[in-house]
């Protein structure tokens, strides 16, 4: 990964020379594996997240906003017991590990100077993040229990000793000179990268990889050479981080990586490049693991809906038939001297007919000619009652079907908060159970919060992510003269520019927002309607989030997340 032992170093300067010597003022836990510290240094809070995320774990400081649950988690309340209010001593790194180690003072319950280390281990599935009685050396809590079944090494829980992870045995890159190299390079043997990694400390294969490239044709001279130009250059922190798009994946590192051959995005410091390689990752993961019942249920809904559609579809084609059975009535009426109870059909002359032909009318031999008669009118006026509903019965399925192919959508752009705001208006709407909560508290529904953004010029614009959402800018947030947007016949957001007469540009941004935050996210040149908020309608009855709209014009725009990014971080 790219997030390797050196790229652990650059990180732990970067939180040590802002932090060192701040104030732990607040701790909360957004979610489940995460952390967010905020630390008041240097007259400035600064946000810290500390993960153990299985695929996504870092330490990073972070600009980015966090929703918290309305009941703290054991761990959180622990960290805040034990931590609000200490001061950071010092923030440094295990050896060249992937471990940051926050070494914090401050006073207990009972006013002693007490001591205490916060160890972020970054460790795949298995990071983790402990809290550590220093005097003791023993662990208060972490966020992960280990037990001696799972690691026969060290146990990670409550009242154990803490216990660093096993050293392996390699050389440190910043203590290297170009005989140690040699000495463990085997030129015969290629995989020149995977031995880099295999010889020294805290390197990735993808910077080993870079290495390798930059010593062109790599051999005894060239390769270390350019392995102590990278290393003197990462000593002296001197970085450009940077994320590398090649073949429409993004690499990330401390400094551009030319083997890739790809688009470069540089950066001023880690915490910034990380909160744009992350962005959207981690929590488009956190949502799939709330949101995977919902996301069941309603890919379910939508498939029960477009069957049922076809089956309406072939019971209206059936209904259409009525007027052969009208026929059947009429004929046989007008032929009843002819027919006599027994008979199983009956071939009569059709005057209905301009070549004067016959037809033949299936006869239930148990009535009466003139009950199989009335048996025909009777089939008719079913069927063609029949007509109008199934045709209200196929415009209510897809209504149905768009409105979960609309739920669809907003899942796949969804924060873990507007998750919840989906799930309880599919509980208002009568289609799941409402969730039963722990002790006799009452549910409240979530407060709606909107998604801010800002134009170039500054023009504030709010997008809608639900249904929740979107009702409630349209209806009761925008004004009558705001500039509405929303993408022409395809599910997604309602986005409102908050001007009465927004520049070209902002409408131009404003719409590439409705094309992000709609299913035709990953499409070019996207249809975005725009009227004013007044010609926006809501039907009485619609589904949550529908309306209606007139006097409308129309853009087409390319989605652009870097735009995006732009306009949200302005």
């Amino acid at each position: 990964m790219s997030f390797d032992g050196l790229f652990t170093r650059a990180v732990t300067n970067e939180l040590s020379t802002l932090l060192k010597g701040g104030r732990i003022n607040k701790i909360h836990q957004p979610y489940k594996n995460e952390i967010l510290m905020v630390v008041r240094a240097g007259g400035v809070n600064h946000k810290v997240l500390l993960s153990a995320h299985p695929s996504y774990g870092r330490v990073q400081l972070t600009t980015d906003q966090y929703d918290n649950p309305s009941e703290p988690p054991m761990f959180c309340m622990l960290l805040r017991k034990h931590l609000e209010g200490y001061i950071i001593e010092d923030i440094h790194q295990a050896g060249l590990d992937r471990m940051i180690i926050f070494e914090v003072k401050g006073r207990n319950e009972i006013g002693d100077l007490s001591y205490k280390q916060l160890i972020v281990e970054i460790m795949g599935r298995h990071s983790n993040i402990v809290l550590v009685e220093k005097g003791r050396n023993m662990i208060l809590d972490s966020i992960k229990h280990v037990s001696f079944a799972v690691n026969t090494h060290r146990a990670i829980q409550p009242g154990q000793e803490y216990i660093m992870p096993p050293v392996q045995d390699k050389m440190n890159p910043f203590e290297a000179d170009e005989e140690d190299i040699l000495k463990r390079i085997d030129f015969n043997a290629g995989n020149l990268d995977k031995q880099l990694v295999a010889s020294f400390a805290g390197l990735s294969p993808i910077a080993a990889k870079e290495i390798v490239h930059k010593a062109g044709l790599a051999n005894r001279t060239t390769l270390p050479k350019a392995f102590l130009s990278v290393i003197d250059t990462l000593r002296e922190h001197r970085y450009q981080p940077a994320i590398t798009i090649s073949k429409g994946k993004e690499y990330f590192y401390l400094l551009p990586l030319e083997h890739l051959k790809g688009e470069v995005k540089s950066f001023e410091s880690t915490g910034s490049l990380l909160d744009r390689f992350y962005f959207g990752k981690a929590e488009r993961d956190r949502v799939k693991q709330q949101a995977n019942d919902l996301e069941r249920f309603i890919v379910n809904e939508r498939e029960k809906n477009e069957k049922k559609i076809k089956k309406l579809q072939a019971t209206l084609t059936e209904a259409k038939n009525a007027d052969k059975y009208q026929l059947f009535g009429e004929l046989l009426t007008a032929n009843l001297y002819a027919a006599e109870k027994g008979m199983k059909e009956i071939t009569v002359l059709n005057y209905y007919d301009e070549d004067g032909g016959s037809i033949s009318i299936p006869l239930d031999p148990r009535k009466t000619p003139s009950e199989n008669a009335q048996k025909y009118f009777t089939r008719y006026q079913k069927a063609k009652n029949a007509v109008k509903i199934v045709e209200e019965q196929i415009e209510n399925a897809k209504l149905e079907a768009a409105y979960f192919d609309g739920l669809q959508q907003q899942l796949e752009a969804a924060s873990p908060r507007d998750i919840e705001e989906i799930r309880e208006e599919l509980t208002e709407g009568g289609y799941i159970r409402q969730r039963q909560k722990r002790g006799n508290k009452k549910q409240q529904a979530s407060k709606v919060t909107l998604e801010r953004y800002y134009a170039t010029d500054g023009t504030e614009i709010l997008v809608g992510k639900n249904n929740k959402q979107n009702d409630y800018l349209t209806n009761k947030a925008a004004a009558r003269d705001d500039v509405w947007l929303h993408t022409k016949d395809i599910p997604g957001s309602h986005v409102v520019i908050r001007s009465k007469e927004p520049a070209e540009s902002t409408i131009l941004e404003a719409a590439n927002l409705a094309a992000y935050f709609s299913k035709a996210r990953n499409s070019g040149s996207v249809p975005v309607d725009f009227t004013k908020v007044r010609h926006v309608k809501k039907p009485a009855g619609a589904k949550p989030g529908f309306v209606i709209y007139d006097h409308q014009q129309t853009v087409y725009v390319t989605p652009d997340e870097e735009m995006i990014l732009a306009l949200k971080e302005s």
